[in-house]
């Protein structure tokens, strides 16, 4: 009792100095403090209420600092500026609380009245009214001191067996497709992460297994819900998603057998349970932790967003690629341009040559022409000892054989004149450069080959025409359907005949 005493009155003469209220003769024993009877206005100073307050506040903060304190939660209020009151009471006393807005923000369960609590606080005064007052700095439900022992034992035992290892952890996949929830279908984590998912990834997938996140059944039923998921094998990332909620209520995922459950199967698992404060068994066991099922949701895959940046990098790199390689075959396009002869050497060339079968083929027919001759020199000459009569008649035989032949050779001769007028006439007709000349151009697209058909025509696509003396690229801006020209043309042309 003097010990507290002693303390006291140190606190009181600091806090009295402080304000100006010390005499400067030095302090009395402790008994005339303590003594009885009237006070001796001459020797000591009379306290200010303020002051005396202060030094009360003080000496309970040198006394008892900051102090746990377990009791039921009575008259709660929470003010319009987020402060709550109330008062903590047992059998046998109460003590009127106060708990800060920013503190409040803290608790992750509901403070109401008849909850049983355990808080730590200053003690100290309430000036203007001179009450005393806890003033909490936290507070969560009774109880939780023994949950979190048998949580943090179970932790280290698991941690132990190399559970949570991170060689262990299979990685997250770069690509996904379809998502897997675990999760309560009543939850608002679920309404959370199907948010996230439609707003940042819309083109995923998403299966739901449910199972309850609270309760005596839930550890069982989530283990259930991810065997059944890993099974079917169906999603390339599984998402183990809960609200926030006190210790109890986030028991379920500090399950041992929702733990090995979860370093099992081949599916990766995200775990996002409470809180970015909370921590459960889960999240040391699961492939990967997200603070919150929201942030569970945005781990899981890519954005559409990011994904299309992706895309459009790999977009251009494909078209400096292909500008690269188009480059180098054009280059190797006019080097083998300039082996080529031109179309009219190539021409030229077989100009000559069929003149000079025409005039091999005029030399064969006189020389078969004048062998026959001869020959029929020669049979005249062996005719002329034979009778007048055979003469005669070999005479008409040679007249109608040289008649007959006279329209053979003419025709011959047409006929290889106009076989030479159709290969020179064939020739020109596949000359390009003719072809050209008459009005018409050519069409390449950006893949080398000739265009064929307008309709292969697409918006930004790369075309090359050329014409007999130049050729040009273009871009094609916009792509529209029309009835072709000459059908139109030869429409009118029918309609002018009739």
């Amino acid at each position: 009792m003097h010990g507290k005493i002693e303390l006291f009155e140190g606190a009181a003469r600091k806090a009295a100095g402080l304000l100006g209220f010390v005499d400067s003769s030095p302090p009395k024993p402790r008994a005339a403090w303590l003594a009885p009877g009237p006070c001796d206005v001459s020797e000591a100073r009379a306290w200010s209420v303020g002051a005396l307050a202060r030094a009360l506040a003080d000496a309970l903060w040198a006394r008892f600092g900051v102090v746990t304190v377990q009791g039921e939660i009575s008259g709660f209020t929470r003010a319009a500026s987020g402060h709550c009151y109330f008062s903590l009471r047992d059998a046998n006393a109460q003590l009127r609380c106060v708990m800060f807005r920013q503190r409040a923000a803290l608790v992750d369960f509901e403070l109401r009245d008849g909850v049983h609590v355990e808080l730590r606080a200053q003690v100290g005064i309430y000036e203007p009214r001179g009450d005393l007052q806890l003033q909490v700095e936290s507070v969560r439900r009774f109880g939780q001191g023994a949950l979190m022992e048998q949580f943090l034992r179970l932790r280290e035992r698991l941690r132990a067996e190399g559970l949570f290892e991170a060689a262990r952890k299979r990685a997250l996949p770069a690509a996904v497709r379809t998502v897997g929830i675990v999760t309560s279908t009543q939850a608002a984590a679920l309404h959370d992460v199907l948010v996230t998912l439609r707003r940042r990834s819309p083109q995923l997938r998403v299966i739901v297994y449910p199972s309850s996140v609270q309760g005596a059944s839930a550890p069982a039923e989530l283990v259930r819900a991810l065997r059944t998921a890993q099974a079917r094998a169906e999603v390339d990332v599984l998402l183990l998603v809960r609200g926030g909620g006190s210790l109890e209520d986030l028991w379920a995922f500090n399950d041992e057998l929702l733990a090995r459950t979860l370093s099992q199967g081949t599916i990766p698992v995200i775990c996002g349970v409470g809180h970015e404060t909370d921590f459960t068994i889960a999240d040391f066991a699961a492939d990967a932790r997200a603070p919150t099922p929201t942030a569970a949701a945005e781990l899981c895959a890519p954005g559409l967003d990011e994904l299309l940046a992706r895309l459009r990098q790999a977009a251009s790199s494909l078209r400096h690629g292909v500008q690269v390689r188009l480059g180098r075959e054009q280059q190797r396009v006019d080097r083998l341009q300039l082996r080529l002869p031109p179309p009219a050497r190539l021409l030229r060339a077989a100009e000559l040559q069929l003149r000079e079968l025409a005039a091999r083929g005029r030399q064969a027919v006189q020389a078969q022409l004048q062998r026959r001759v001869q020959h029929w020199q020669l049979l005249a000459q062996r005719l002329r000892p034979q009778p007048t009569q055979a003469l005669q008649r070999r005479d008409a035989s040679l007249e109608d054989l040289a008649r007959r032949l006279r329209p053979g050779l003419d025709m011959s001769r047409r006929a290889r004149a106009q076989s030479l007028q159709s290969l020179q006439a064939r020739l020109q007709a596949l000359d390009p450069s003719a072809t050209l000349r008459r009005g018409y151009c050519l069409a390449w697209q950006d893949d080398g080959r000739l265009l064929e058909d307008a309709a292969q025509l697409r918006s930004g696509q790369a075309v090359v025409l050329a014409t007999a003396r130049s050729a040009v690229g273009l871009r094609v801006a916009d792509v529209r359907e029309l009835e072709h020209p000459l059908r139109a043309m030869l429409g009118t042309r029918n309609r002018e005949s009739s």
